[in-house]
């Protein structure tokens, strides 16, 4: 999907919240200009945008992305397209947010010399990160940390934290967020 398409469900969420534009921007740290452009389909949020107002809402990334269909004995996503945003960054949703797990998992890509920095997300937040193909370095705890195919680590993601591709070939992860708090709210 090209960045210019992402729409997201951004009125939405903020309608059921019962916030105005002003209230959004204040709860998300995002300007009320842009919020309303991206309730428009003028503007498509960044990742970094996208995560601040998953933290602000307290909610997931993929509330904002995904249109779930669940049972309480199945659960079938939306189709999930490919997602380039504009930083570069290129994410594939693999299973959005479900709140029996308190977890979402993502099936990420980055390019060779790309590097995406992430602001802390809420407290008690933990990702988890499986190199599928590539080699990659990851920061947390303050220092960067070499990881290559079939490695994978499980830290606090509470804290800013990135990933970057510092080989000649692209590096594709699956990434888990792991949302221990949201899923008691949430469920």
């Amino acid at each position: 999907m090209d960045h210019k398409k992402i729409l997201i469900n951004l009125k939405s969420i903020r309608e059921n919240a019962g916030l105005s534009l002003s209230q959004t921007s204040e709860l998300t740290g995002v300007s009320k200009a842009m919020l309303h452009q991206i309730e428009k389909g003028d503007s498509s949020p960044t990742i970094a945008t996208l995560w601040k107002l998953a933290k602000g809402f307290r909610l997931p990334l993929t509330a904002f992305l995904e249109d779930l269909v669940q049972t309480e004995t199945t659960f079938t996503p939306a189709p999930s397209e490919t997602i380039s945003f504009p930083d570069g960054l290129t994410i594939h949703t693999i299973f959005p947010f479900d709140p029996r797990f308190g977890s979402e998992t993502f099936c990420l890509v980055l390019e060779p010399g790309q590097t995406h920095l992430s602001n802390a997300h809420v407290c008690g937040v933990v990702e988890d990160v499986f190199v599928i193909k590539g080699e990659m370095e990851v920061l947390f705890d303050g220092e960067w940390t070499a990881y290559k195919t079939g490695d994978g680590l499980r830290f606090n993601a509470d804290q800013p934290h990135g990933y970057r591709n510092l080989a000649s070939e692209p590096v594709q992860f699956h990434n888990v967020m792991h949302y221990s708090k949201m899923a008691k709210i949430h469920s």
